[in-house]
């Protein structure tokens, strides 16, 4: 009987099987095809609202128009946010040739300072409720972004989302994510006036399938409209009118209400708050990696921390590693641990002083320096942040905290540490039940831990469901990215405006000391998890892509786009090729939690991985779907043509023609 090889010699064998195809054989069939168009591409969350981006290039709109159309439609169908949470943009112009950032992320209102939710007991602004609320904008950026790219009217735009404010079809999701939140949502009247039409009755919230009717949000969406009509009527501009619409919803009538109900109902924003808002257009940063320049918006969201990874893993062999084999786990897993513990202390809104340290966060001499820590054989649970200072030729203002800061400071252990890098509405739910003293039992977690409210999580919800995104391209050369959120179930609405609040503010923290730059007051904007993605080769678009999922999204942003750069898969592929996620960095909801050496792995990993990874110190779960979900576009400059990819969990979907 011949002699069975050594374990390490057959996983090295195996890996180098793995990484001599160009495409690794787990991922060469897809559950869904992709999509090929000629002439345009809408993808994002739910059909319906695929379909309504789709309308806007029958009605001969470009990309810009049928995002916005695709964002109004996901808002009103609550998929999981809603009008007044947050849009995050990467827009390429093909005018220009240039990259830029939408930042329309609300920020915390009058009176949000640290002492106050102190003085209320909080270490953090709640997840929930009146006081968790930022000032909307979604529907500022929207405008914005349709003023000044777009080339329909917002009557256009928003027509669908009018038409299923009126009523809609609602989807099992949805219905039935009202139904658990059922208790919570009845401590807001204009609320549960909205999403529980069947008060009294054994299931007050809609059933799937049946019309699910929001009046109020109609009406407002019409005002808008309204203002749109009234100002073409008096001679104004396409961009002037639309802009008179924004300061009907901002400074007007529908500001008052959305004030009016918000403040009944215990919250802190202002008219003061909401005239003083505004959405920008920015400059986003970038990095070069192996000739692809890749686009993230600035530190107020956590979109470089893929940048810094990116550039930390540029001088591995990955590809030789092999996909998703030990050494490449290991090696992206510590990468990205690094890169996010900038994240957790350098990341916050650069309109406030100090300025972020950008410049050397995203260094390539920071990066190196900084990839000298990863050590080949153990995972390090205590990776913190550097100092990239002396590398942009500055001195670091807060090296007191720097030297007494850890990734262990506000860990849960045991039963109650999170499960996940998503936050409670981005959770998945499947049943959980480790075995006892086993490092490599099959734990199989819902991505999520312990619920924070009876029904955050149930079995039947098998996804990533919230914060969704969109992608658009066109003939014309329009790509557009944009990973909104906010106001998901369960929000306040706000008065009889139909406006779902966002609940942004928990992602700030109140301890200087764990992060300076994102310490909570007012007019601030709290460093979000959006994180939408463009790549240019040779200056011209090459990959668009975004994921939900909290602080996952860079997580998989990244691994998705090494499965495309590093292992050659296609856009589909890729958007379902398993991907791994790391809980060591400091959650970005709830608690703020981190669980050191946590690693979520997908199913199909292979025993003698998870033996080898299990003894280099990692805590292992696993789940059947671990990508993302992902959309995303891949211009196949060869052919001309668009290829279309979307996450074949959820319910994201996309429309070509």
């Amino acid at each position: 009987m011949p002699s069975r090889p050594p374990r390490f010699a057959l996983a090295a064998a195996l890996a180098t099987l793995v990484a001599s195809s160009p495409v690794p054989a787990m991922a060469q069939q897809t559950q869904k095809p992709p999509l090929h168009g000629q002439r345009w591409i809408a993808i994002t969350g739910k059909p319906l609202a695929a379909t309504a981006g789709a309308m806007m290039f029958q009605k001969g709109g470009n990309a810009v128009d049928a995002a916005t159309a695709m964002l109004a439609a996901t808002s009103t169908m609550w998929d999981v946010l809603s009008w007044g949470g947050e849009t995050q943009a990467l827009i390429y112009d093909p005018r220009t040739k240039q990259v830029v950032g939408l930042n329309a992320l609300g920020v915390a209102p009058s009176g949000a300072t640290a002492d106050f939710f102190r003085a209320k007991g909080m270490n953090y602004p709640p997840q929930y409720g009146p006081l968790a609320a930022t000032t909307p904008g979604t529907p500022g950026g929207l405008m914005l972004m349709l003023a000044e790219y777009g080339k329909l009217s917002l009557a256009d735009v928003l027509g669908p989302a009018i038409e299923m404010a009126d009523g809609y079809p609602i989807e099992a999701q949805t219905a039935d994510l009202i139904e658990r939140h059922e208790e919570r949502l009845k401590q807001w009247k204009y609320t549960a006036r909205t999403m529980l039409p069947h008060a009294g009755q054994e299931r007050e919230a809609p059933r799937a399938g049946e019309i699910f009717r929001q009046p109020d949000l109609a009406a407002t969406l019409r005002k808008l409209v309204a203002a749109e009509r009234a100002a073409l009527a008096a001679g104004k501009s396409r961009r002037d009118a639309i802009m008179a619409a924004y300061d009907r919803f901002y400074a007007g009538d529908v500001a008052d209400e959305l004030v009016r109900g918000l403040r009944e109902d215990g919250g802190l924003i202002t008219k003061e708050d909401l005239a003083k808002w505004r959405p920008r257009f920015e400059k986003p940063v970038s990095v070069n990696y192996k000739g692809i320049d890749v686009y993230k918006l600035d530190v107020w969201t956590q979109g470089p921390a893929m940048l810094q990874s990116l550039n930390l893993l540029e001088g591995f062999d990955l590809r030789g590693m092999g996909y998703n084999s030990t050494r490449y786990v290991h090696t992206v897993y510590q990468a990205m641990n690094l890169a996010f513990a900038d994240r957790d202390f350098y990341y916050g809104d650069p309109d406030f002083p100090p300025a972020e340290p950008t410049r050397g966060l995203l260094s390539k001499e920071y990066a190196r320096e900084r990839a000298k820590l990863i050590r080949p054989d153990r995972n390090d649970p205590d990776a913190r942040p550097g100092d990239p200072y002396p590398f942009q030729g500055g001195r670091n203002p807060y090296l007191d905290f720097l030297k007494n800061w850890h990734t262990t400071g506000v860990t849960k252990a045991g039963a109650d540490a999170p499960a996940s890098v998503a936050p409670a509405h981005d959770r998945r739910t499947d049943a959980a039940s480790p075995a006892a003293g086993s490092a490599l039992a099959d734990v199989r977690t819902s991505g999520a831990g312990s619920p924070s409210f009876p029904g955050d999580a149930t079995p039947q919800e098998n996804f990533y469901a919230g914060t969704t995104t969109i992608q658009a391209a066109d003939a014309e050369g329009w790509v557009v990215s944009v990973t909104p959120s906010g106001g998901w179930i369960p929000a306040v609405i706000a008065g009889r405006t139909g406006i779902g609040l966002s609940q942004r503010m928990q992602s700030f923290v109140t301890d200087p000391a764990e992060n300076p730059f994102n310490v909570v007051e007012p007019g601030k904007r709290p460093r979000v998890t959006l994180t939408p993605t463009l790549a240019l080769k040779d200056g011209a678009p090459f990959l668009s892509f975004a994921v939900q999922g909290g602080d996952g999204q860079d997580q998989n942003l990244l691994q998705f786009f090494l499965n495309v750069v590093e292992f050659g898969m296609t856009v589909q592929q890729a958007a379902e090729a398993p991907n791994f996620n790391s809980f060591q960095m400091r959650n970005s909801f709830g608690d703020h939690e981190s669980v050191p050496g946590r690693i979520l792995l997908n199913d199909e990993t292979p025993p003698f991985v998870r033996a080898e990874l299990a003894r280099m110190g990692y805590s292992l779960t696993f789940d059947d779907r671990t990508s993302g979900p992902i959309n995303a576009i891949f211009f196949d400059r060869e052919h001309g043509t668009l290829w279309g990819g979307s996450s074949n969990h959820g319910e994201d979907h996309g429309i070509a023609w």
